[in-house]
């Protein structure tokens, strides 16, 4: 699908000529464009947000083209009319292309590319409301209404208004549909169409400073109040001028604007997310190697792909701001990527000390009105610094002058699901090709696809710090900042602890340097990969394993502190329910616990250190809003002796306290059935050691395992990035694995499943037909977790050694077709995860 460019003014007050628009609606049984009518009022460009009458609904949709021309082969009375603009004045043409080319590529309708792109409410359906009319019911229905009737009509008056929608009623009674029909023809109920609520502004009511120049006539607490209000820039929403003059009500300020003193209007408030007060910083004295590479980025004034390679503390984020401060001289943007939101917090604390209110956080984390009124910020044009996730890579900033994605390995910035399984990665790569900037990748760890990338075809070795050849450079900071060393990485052999009789989940090494650190004033922080208290529940007696009854899992058990409830919860669908006290099956009273979570080790911390504090920092305990920050700002204000967490740990905590690092157990990250383990092992194990030592005290990595031997053990031990990737690569090479080779995984699943393993060989046979021999087809075969959520999944692996064109990717959309109704099948374009 092309967009099309008006060659003209997009200013359209003609009334006498009817003018056409044709507008992606946001329906998912829709298909291709829908041609409307525009109303001689309303103004529109391409790209603008309108809502449109779909059907019997209202729906929101995206107008791609505007033409004065008759539709031809449409009845002109049929064709209705846009209902309203919701947004207008962004999606320039490169951004258009962008979203396009993500929709073409992971195989994916545009308009939920689109979705995927804008902030929440902007594209909204109508909804069909029943509402109650308690006159026209006569007494005693309950004689000669079905029990359908009659349930529909007890849950509308439990309503306040005597209204739901029809949806909610369908969901709390079954084939609730033909008694909402009998009853309206009775006149009992109305259905009606409530237009969709979209995003709106948000408006304060504004106290302006005018004058104080009026004799006399002024109280002393009118006085103050106007003193109040210069000082701090003449201008104050009246709930914050209110408090600061603790006053009762607003009758003060309002005799003031009665003397001209002050005017109140009501004015937008943006609401931007302001969770911190920083203390203003300054550039900071390089190394010489970041000088160097500081040098190679700044003399980027056109698209390029900068591999920035700096060992953990060597001050990557210090050549980012340095990089940046030109750029918003330039009255350009910059955007920054993240992996997760716990990351944000302190970054955004060091861009804003630098930057100041040029700096925006954008990601899931924040409210809808926070992302809505982030997102309008953005199309301002301003100079800024955008700070997000992953879908911050769709943010519509005008004049977009640098993108750089900090720990580019992180597997966080592919998208799993829903559609479209995106990777940021890639998108920053094009989005910097189509508006003509540097993309900077940042990492102590690259991951393969990025390293061979910068360094292919170029000799590397530990003196190769600058490989500059356009467009891929590759940069290198090999030593940490004020010449810190690299902490030592001790490898504890867990069998051996065993056959000295320690059963503790902590060695003897460990144990010893947790028992120092109150004595030394210093901190911890402890690595463990799984959550909850323990990894399943077995019966002794019988072996019975509780397991989760919607997925093919075992049931973790969480229990976090003495008197707490015993809980079993499966980490995929989230299913929780009591821990028995008795086995299932044979009603054996000894259950016993299996693997150790985060919970279990803070309990054990606490048993075997009484006088350490420790703080847990995984999923379950940063859930709500800010909890991310609060947790890591107690940590740095010396709350708590340890920090024990899951994979939050290993990014972007620097504290110059805490000199020990200790993993608990690496085995967790090594044997996986998946290609990518060892890449995604060594990552984190190095990422999680470059925690420690990043103050002027040395710092020390403890790592227990039973396979001290593995050769991503030995890599961590030896900070030994090179050794790893080039054993890493030769092993990828030799299968026709990424990165030299490109993957799809169809993955099929639904409820039934003899219907989806039908499916999943219905498409691999059709696979053999459609596709050319060169590609391989692995499968079909059933998930390494079969059922999750009550739904069963198999998939199937298409591998080849060229990239799958357009054509190919047509015959692999028309596989859905082949499926079952009720089965589902996603094509995932080079997946990181295959499991």
């Amino acid at each position: 699908m092309k967009v099309a460019e008006s060659t003209s003014s997009y200013q359209l007050n003609s009334k006498d000529s009817p003018q056409w628009a044709e507008v992606l609606v946001d329906c998912a049984y829709s298909q291709g464009l829908y041609t409307y009518k525009i109303k001689p009022d309303i103004t529109l460009k391409i790209g603008d947000i309108v809502s449109v009458p779909f059907g019997n609904a209202i729906v929101g949709g995206i107008v791609l083209k505007i033409s004065s021309e008759t539709p031809t082969n449409l009845p002109i009375e049929k064709i209705k009319e846009i209902e309203d603009v919701i947004a207008t004045g962004f999606f320039p043409t490169h951004y258009w292309l962008l979203l396009q080319r993500t929709a073409e590529y992971y195989l994916t309708d545009l308009i939920i590319v689109v979705k995927a792109a804008l902030p929440p409410k902007l594209l909204l359906k109508s909804q069909t409301r029943v509402k109650l009319l308690p006159k026209n019911i006569p007494a005693g229905v309950e004689n000669f209404c079905s029990v359908k009737e009659m349930e529909v009509l007890k849950l509308l008056q439990k309503s306040k208004s005597g209204d739901y929608t029809s949806h909610f009623i369908n969901q709390k009674i079954r084939n609730a549909r033909r008694a909402i029909s009998q009853l309206t023809k009775r006149k009992w109920v109305e259905t009606y169409l409530q237009s969709p609520t979209t995003a709106r502004p948000k408006y304060t009511k504004t106290a302006t400073f005018l004058t104080d120049d009026i004799e006399n006539s002024l109280s002393c607490k009118q006085r103050d109040v106007l003193t109040v209000l210069k000082n701090n820039g003449g201008e104050l929403a009246l709930s914050q001028l209110r408090n600061l003059c603790q006053l009762s009500s607003n009758s003060v300020i309002k005799t003031l604007a009665n003397k001209g003193c002050v005017v109140i209007q009501e004015r937008e408030s943006l609401r931007l997310l302001q969770d911190s007060c920083v203390i203003n910083d300054i550039p900071k004295q390089l190394t010489q190697a970041q000088s160097n590479a500081l040098e190679i980025i700044n003399s980027l004034n056109s698209f390029a792909t900068v591999l920035l390679h700096g060992v953990t503390g060597s001050g990557k984020t210090e050549v980012y701001l340095q990089a940046i401060a030109p750029i918003l001289a330039q009255k350009k943007s910059a955007l920054v990527l993240v992996p997760e939101i716990g990351l944000t917090p302190q970054l955004t604390d060091r861009f804003r000390a630098r930057f100041g209110q040029q700096v925006c956080v954008y990601h899931s984390g924040l409210s809808d009105g926070e992302r809505y009124d982030t997102w309008r910020q953005m199309l301002t044009g301003e100079s800024q610094v955008v700070i997000g996730t992953r879908s911050a890579i769709f943010a519509p900033l005008p004049k977009l002058g640098m993108i750089i994605l900090d720990e580019e390995h992180d597997t966080s910035f592919k998208q799993q699901q829903p559609i479209p399984t995106y990777h940021a990665n890639l998108l920053a790569q094009w989005r910097g090709e189509l508006e003509n900037c540097p993309v900077i990748f940042g990492s102590a760890t690259p991951s393969l696809e990025s390293w061979l990338r910068a360094t292919q075809n170029k000799p590397i070795n530990n003196d190769n710090l600058l490989l500059n050849s356009y467009p891929n450079y590759y940069l290198s900071l090999p030593e940490r900042i004020y010449q810190r060393p690299l902490p030592p990485v001790e490898i504890v052999d867990m069998r051996q602890e065993l056959r000295k009789g320690n059963r503790s989940i902590f060695s003897d090494s460990l144990y010893n340097a947790l028992s120092s650190l109150k004595e030394e004033g210093k901190q911890a922080i402890l690595f463990i990969s799984r959550r909850g208290h323990s990894t399943f529940v077995s019966c002794r007696s019988c072996g019975y394993v509780m397991e989760c009854a919607h997925c093919d899992v075992s049931l973790s058990y969480h229990y976090t502190h003495e008197g707490a409830t015993e809980l079993l919860r499966c980490h995929y669908c989230n299913h929780t329910e009591i821990h028995p006290k008795k086995c299932p099956d044979c009603f054996s009273p000894y259950l016993k616990f299996f693997g150790t979570g985060t919970q279990k080790v803070v309990l054990e911390l606490e048993k075997e250190f009484p006088n350490l504090k420790v703080l847990r920092f995984d999923s379950d305990t940063t859930r709500n809003k800010n909890a991310h920050r609060q947790i890591l700002s107690d940590f740095a204000q010396r709350k708590a002796d340890i920090l024990i967490g899951t994979q939050m740990l290993t990014k972007g905590i620097d504290l110059e306290n805490v000199t020990l690092v200790g993993v608990v157990s690496a085995d967790g990250l090594l044997f996986h059935s998946d290609y990518r383990s060892s890449e995604r092992a060594f990552q984190t194990l190095t990422q999680v050691a470059g925690r420690a030592g990043r103050g002027d005290e040395a710092g020390q990595v403890i790592i227990q395992t039973y396979s001290p031997e593995h050769n991503v053990i030995q890599a961590v031990q030896n900070h030994d990035y090179l050794a790893f990737s080039q054993q890493e690569l030769a092993d990828r090479e030799s299968l026709d694995y990424p990165p030299y080779s490109h993957l799809i995984l169809l993955r099929v699943s639904g409820i039934d499943s003899k219907q989806v393993r039908q499916s999943a060989e219905a498409i691999a046979d059709l696979c053999a037909k459609l596709l050319p021999e060169v590609i391989d087809i692995l499968g079909p075969a059933p998930a390494n977790i079969m059922k999750v959520a009550r739904r069963y999944r198999w998939q199937i692996l298409l591998k080849s050694i060229q990239e799958f064109d357009l054509e190919i990717k047509a015959k692999l959309l028309s596989l859905k077709s082949s499926c079952h109704r009720t089965v589902s099948l996603v094509i995932d374009p080079n997946p990181l995860r295959i499991e």
